[in-house]
């Protein structure tokens, strides 16, 4: 059969790509990782720091997924060898079919693994702090910030990672003004920043009477997580701290008391703000942590052009400054203005199938 010979002359092309992978996962180095880990974690009083051995639990989940994703890839193309030659020697039609199937699955499961060895940044691995501010155009645009925020953690919830709400104002009739929500997952950040921009919808407004096209804005901010203690000063004189009640969607996302800080840093306009924790105190000690993380990455670009990515001021949050359209009339499309990346199922899409974008993007950032 053509087909099957075609088909084998494709996963063959694979063969050699497939093991220089393995180098470039760091699998032996992985592995050994993995070891030592586990050695700890039987020591007596890992245990007793709770936050400690969870990195640690977190560390090891995402080394095992790697490890375990290229076995799993790797067994993936020794059952499609497999698979050619029964469908070959029976000249059977269905498995053949089934076959090309499996293929075409191997290849996805192939270009993703093969994108995540981009993750090469120095953040990276870290977890992610994402914030969602929804552009000029009241409800619509706070409706439309409110859905992006379904579609990262639909994302994040299919990724495995946790998600925790650290700063949440709800629209004034539906939707979000602006939330702030922690991504931990091994290389969330690296995944997100691909994110960083401002993300435009084009569709029948359902807050329109009149039933016309409505174009809404929504920016995005991405940062890691840096949990060691960063070696950056902040004078008193620089900052302005103000508290506020919270208000979150009916409790269900922070606790609502008159114990949520905001923090503005004067000399860079930098703000940044924390209501989750049940304490004054916790707020502000995660306010400055965010701060002090902003600062130290402003502090590492070393350039003013690079002032607007790490203060999260993404580009005017409206018209031609957009990084993604996603279009659900009078036609369906996502698209990537960066990469040039695009979907024809905007659903799935806001469902939080982004992988597809986010390897678009390391692809296209890393030539």
């Amino acid at each position: 059969m053509i087909e099957l010979d075609q088909l084998k002359y494709s996963l063959n092309s694979y063969r050699e790509p497939l093991e220089k992978l393995s180098g470039s996962l760091g699998l032996e180095e992985k592995k050994e990782r993995i070891e030592q880990l586990e050695l700890d974690m039987e020591a007596p009083g890992f245990w007793e720091d709770l936050e400690e051995s969870q990195k640690v639990v977190r560390e090891v989940k995402g080394l095992k997924d790697q490890v375990e994703g290229y076995e799993g890839l790797k067994g993936q193309f020794e059952d499609i060898e497999t698979l050619i030659e029964m469908a070959s020697e029976e000249e059977d039609e269905e498995l053949a079919a089934e076959t090309q199937e499996a293929f075409a699955e191997f290849e996805t499961a192939y270009e993703n693994l093969r994108i995540s060895t981009l993750l090469s940044g120095e953040y990276d691995k870290n977890n992610a702090i994402l914030s969602l501010h929804a552009g000029a155009g009241g409800t619509e645009s706070c409706d439309w910030a409110g859905m992006l925020y379904r579609m990262y953690t639909r994302w994040a919830g299919k990724k495995g990672f946790e998600t925790k709400v650290i700063d949440y104002l709800d629209g004034d009739e539906a939707g979000i003004k602006s939330v702030t929500v922690e991504i931990k997952g091994e290389n969330a950040y690296g995944y997100l920043r691909s994110e960083r921009g401002v993300h435009r919808l084009v569709r029948i407004s359902p807050f329109n009477a009149a039933g016309k096209r409505q174009t809404s804005f929504a920016s995005c901010d991405v940062m890691p997580e840096i949990d060691e203690d960063l070696n950056v000063e902040i004078a008193d004189e620089d900052i302005r701290i103000d508290t506020y009640r919270a208000s979150g969607a009916g409790g269900q996302h922070i606790n609502k008391t008159d114990s949520a800080i905001r923090i503005t840093h004067i000399p860079t306009g930098i703000v940044v703000q924390c209501q989750n924790e049940r304490s004054q105190h916790k707020n502000k000690d995660q306010a400055m942590k965010m701060l002090k993380t902003k600062l130290y990455l402003l502090k590492e670009q070393q350039h003013l052009e690079k002032l607007s990515d790490i203060r999260g001021d993404v580009g005017d949050n409206g018209w031609g400054s957009q990084i993604r359209s996603y279009v659900l009339q009078p036609y369906t499309m996502v698209k990537d203005h960066r990469t040039n990346k695009e979907s024809g199922n905007p659903s799935a899409v806001l469902d939080g199938d982004l992988d597809g974008f986010m390897n678009a993007y390391l692809a296209w950032s890393n030539d």
